[in-house]
């Protein structure tokens, strides 16, 4: 069994952290899968998807002080469209995950949720996530 659906982000700063743990718990009920993975993939080059703490409102925040002291915008960089930090956040997250679904419910731990990752907003954005198991 597999299933693919999609869904819009929108972004309203440059550099945000958006839960979408709930739009992806909403696609794997949707496919009916008891036992398998759940893909979930950003096809973008600026924004990622990462599984993080969503029990303190702190916890984004804090990420991406952390990605633009690692990342930050430099002089130096030569790309064009000027959003080259952009493209290294995203590069050091990644764009996809994989998650296990048992028992038709994705197997997060207690503090863990799905975070999109804006980092040369605001745009609409899309989410695929497949699903894929017996």
């Amino acid at each position: 069994m597999t299933a693919l659906t999609s869904f819009s982000v929108i972004t309203r700063s440059s550099s945000e952290w958006i839960d979408i743990t709930g739009k992806v718990e909403k696609a794997v009920a949707a496919s009916g899968l008891r036992e398998g993975i759940c893909v979930v993939f950003v096809p973008h080059t600026t924004a990622a998807v990462t599984v993080n703490e969503n029990a303190d409102s702190d916890v984004p925040r804090d990420m991406i002080l952390a990605l633009n002291a690692i990342s930050p915008d430099r002089q130096e960089f030569r790309h064009g469209e000027g959003n080259s930090a952009a493209h290294a956040k995203t590069s050091l997250v990644g764009p996809s995950l994989t998650l296990i679904v048992s028992g038709g419910r994705l197997l997060l731990g207690a503090w863990q949720g799905i975070w999109f990752n804006e980092y040369d907003g605001p745009r609409t954005r899309q989410v695929l996530v497949r699903v894929l198991g017996e």
